[in-house]
């Protein structure tokens, strides 16, 4: 698992600041350029102080940017240069409480939207930044303010914002269009075909009828919607319904992404009751795939292990996880599928998940 924190010695500032770590060229008032190692941290010049970072002297840094906040002795790693997962997580704040949630809400927010525009305009050439939360609209005006900013000094970078969905409106139709409608993947989770489940799923009555009416303004506004519908055991008998569902009322979506659960946070409190072993029966979800496809409706499966879908629907499942967050089993060490396996969240357990691995 790599640490996207990184310990470092006190630096001397009084609000949090964002530097790039450059290991040759300094091209910003924001970069750090190194200038010494040692067999525990490489060390960089920031504006005339020393900022140790401890790590292998062999890692890479080079064009990672780092969140420093005062009196911490590390520093959050925002965006790894080399990766293509890189995460802005913008409030631990949530209108909802899913039963499956990785990320359980916290009360307190802080405003760091500032911090963030500055580090998304250091990103390396190219860079989609997700956005994630918490529930990222509940700071809208802000969100939008840093989306516009950022898409405006970085013509070269896209977003992907992972949402409940629950606070767009009409109005907002002219500031999407302002960001750039395919700047930004809207990821919007739906996880049953009517209220009354999906409510219950998000603990959140009347969810359902407001994301049914934002689906309207968000196609309005032409924008690019990554539907996302974790199975559960909850929903399981209902996935057919679901694609029916997406394919007569959200066919203008981008894709829609069926996902494993994740064990951790809600997702692991839960786990016994929702938790639901798709490498011992694929039913309902073959159905729905097939309806979906059948539909015209672009389908893919995230955080499936390859070994645990059929061999037929295995192209529908790249590797998704995080590369921060993923693992393989001691069994994965000859899978021939290995390469282009996604593999398993970095805290699966093997005795409370798949029963019908195998080596492929």
């Amino acid at each position: 698992m790599i640490d996207l924190r990184l310990k470092i010695d006190d630096v001397p500032i009084d609000h949090p600041s964002i530097v790039r770590l450059r290991t040759d060229t300094v091209e910003s008032e924001h970069d750090a350029a190194l200038i010494d190692r040692d067999h525990e941290s490489q060390i960089f010049d920031l504006a005339g102080y020393s900022l140790r970072v401890y790590c292998d002297p062999r890692t890479d840094l080079d064009g990672d940017v780092l969140l420093l906040v005062p009196g911490r002795n590390s520093a959050h790693r925002l965006l790894r240069a080399g990766s293509r997962h890189n995460t802005f997580l913008v409030t631990e704040q949530c209108d909802q409480l899913c039963v499956m949630c990785s990320q359980p809400p916290k009360k307190y927010h802080v405003d760091l939207f500032d911090q963030f525009t500055v580090a998304a305009t250091l990103a390396p050439e190219n860079a989609r930044i997700t956005i994630s939360g918490g529930e990222p609209l509940l700071h809208k005006r802000r969100l939008f303010q840093f989306l516009v900013a950022a898409a405006k000094a970085r013509p070269d970078i896209s977003f992907h914002v992972l949402t409940n969905g629950q606070f767009f409106e009409p109005g907002d139709v002219a500031l999407i269009d302002e960001i750039g409608r395919d700047r930004v993947l809207w990821g919007i989770p739906l996880y049953a075909p009517h209220a009354a489940l999906h409510d219950s799923i998000v603990a959140k009555p009347g969810a359902f009828e407001t994301l049914s009416q934002n689906f309207t303004t968000l196609m309005r506004a032409g924008a690019a919607v990554e539907l996302r519908t974790v199975v559960l055991h909850q929903n399981w008998d209902v996935l057919p319904q679901i694609a029916d569902y997406v394919s007569t009322r959200l066919p203008f979506i981008d894709v829609w992404a069926i996902m494993q659960l994740e064990n951790i946070g809600y997702g692991r409190m839960n786990w016994a009751h929702s938790f639901k072993d798709t490498s011992l029966d694929f039913g309902k979800l073959r159905s729905a795939i097939n309806l979906a496809i059948g539909r015209g409706i672009h389908t893919l499966l995230y955080n499936f292990p390859l070994c645990t879908v059929p061999p037929q629907y295995r192209h529908l499942a790249p590797s998704t996880i995080s590369d921060w967050k993923n693992k393989f089993l001691e069994e994965c060490g000859e899978c021939t599928l290995r390469s282009t396996c996604g593999g398993f969240f970095e805290w699966y357990k093997a005795d409370q998940g798949f029963g019908g691995l195998s080596r492929q």
